[in-house]
């Protein structure tokens, strides 16, 4: 029998840090954040964070120094759905929006990495389950992020109900099923190749989950 221990989320220095050890290849019975008791709203809108995920292979001399034909994005099953979506949910008061965009990325895609501080835009639309309301329960408003990925965990807390799949950027459109997901993937495209200015609230706003953002840096450092 083999297994896992994974000790919970603790605070240090005034940081959150998910510190978890695993033992075989099971996966980690760390929790993910449940419940809405600390969940943020903009009027009747739920708030919610979340990132694309990316890395840039090593260029083989072949593709002309195509950096987007270089880069794969991270995508990810919702539980009982095979469609692939990015790893999102919802930003809490004791966060910022990239703080919570990287701690959705570890709980649902379990990756680490270097979260950029421009934001890829806002957009709101209807959880999965208020598709067809009329009303405006169930709408959220999203801010999405890149995350340049540094590492990947064996074992994270939603490893059992998700699959993750990484794709080139060019498959990824295909594989979206909503608008917005493409508009954030078209951001994604710009922000690789230039300067976009950040309109997220709050980003850089010390708070218990640490990112600490480097002085005259493009890039704020996620230790998530």
């Amino acid at each position: 029998m083999r297994v896992v221990s994974c000790s919970p989320i603790e605070r240090v220095g005034g940081c959150l840090r998910s510190s978890f050890f695993c033992r075989g290849s099971m996966s980690s019975p760390l929790l993910a954040r449940k419940g809405r008791h600390q969940q943020r709203y903009d009027n009747q809108l739920r708030l919610v964070a979340g990132c694309i995920p990316y890395k840039v292979k090593a260029d083989d001399g072949n593709r002309s120094g195509d950096l987007l034909g270089r880069v794969e994005v991270l995508m990810i099953t919702s539980p009982g759905r095979l469609d692939l979506v990015f790893p999102k949910g919802g930003w809490e008061i004791d966060e910022t929006a990239g703080e919570a965009a990287c701690r959705e990325a570890m709980e649902e895609a379990g990756v680490k990495g270097i979260l950029n501080d421009t934001d890829l835009g806002v957009w709101e639309f209807r959880s999965k389950s208020r598709q067809n309301s009329c009303t405006m329960e169930g709408t959220c408003k999203g801010y999405m992020f890149a995350l340049e990925v540094t590492e990947e965990l064996d074992c994270y807390p939603e490893k059992d109900n998700r699959d993750r799949k990484w794709v080139p950027l060019g498959e990824a459109y295909e594989l979206c099923r909503y608008d917005w997901m493409r508009e954030a993937l078209d951001s994604f495209k710009n922000l690789l190749t230039e300067k976009l200015v950040s309109t997220v609230p709050d980003l850089s706003v010390s708070s218990s989950f640490c990112i600490v953002k480097p002085t005259a840096a493009d890039h704020a450092i996620a230790l998530c």
